[in-house]
């Protein structure tokens, strides 16, 4: 089996340290896995600890694609940076992106919009807000918490009959009593979808 790269992708208000916990376990069971969990390109509220992939401030469910879209260069530059830097330029199909809220957003964002053919995602509590371009060849493993109030499981849901329109190969897994927040039979369950890669 060839080394993986997973690139964990934080959510808003937070930071890379949040996710690398994750990461690391998943190291811990596959020998072969190589990590990174980057801070996220933008300042949160002017915080030094704080970052964001876009700005949430105004957002709505009409302008929230615009942020994306204008968000995609630096997210490709944080991604292709690192990626070149671990020796990965040249084996995208053994990139593994793995987000949590807007990092979901962002990592369906970079495969459905045809940017980045990668092994895998992994995407928690988050939702697909950008139109689907193409056929979409890379596996995604969406999970949600049925009591999420900060974005509902309704969003997973959707994202999963839009993915099965175009004959992609997704899978979603609710959890109930779980809220905004990933727990532990979530991290086992995105271990087995990276083993399965």
């Amino acid at each position: 089996m060839s080394n993986k790269l997973v690139i964990m992708l934080h959510g808003v208000g937070s930071n890379g340290d949040d996710l690398l916990p994750i990461a690391q376990f998943w190291q811990k069971q596959c020998p072969h896995l190589d990590i990174t969990s980057p801070d996220a390109p933008f300042s949160f509220m002017n915080s030094h600890e704080a970052f964001q992939w876009f700005s949430i401030q105004g957002v709505t469910e009409q302008n929230r694609l615009q942020r994306i879209e204008q968000a995609r260069e630096s997210f490709d530059k944080t991604i292709g940076q690192i990626v070149g830097n671990a020796g990965y330029e040249q084996r995208l199909e053994d990139v593994i992106f793995c987000g949590f809220s807007q990092g979901t957003m962002m990592a369906l964002d970079a495969v459905v919009s045809g940017r980045w053919k990668i092994a895998g995602v992994i995407g928690f509590s988050g939702r697909l807000v950008t139109p689907i371009q193409g056929v979409i060849t890379t596996p995604i493993l969406l999970m949600h918490g049925l009591n999420d109030t900060v974005i509902f499981v309704q969003e997973s849901r959707l994202a999963l009959a839009q993915l099965q329109q175009v004959d992609a190969n997704v899978q979603l897994k609710t959890y109930p009593n779980l809220d905004h927040a990933i727990n532990e039979q979530e991290v086992q369950d995105g271990l087995a979808f990276i083993q399965s890669l």
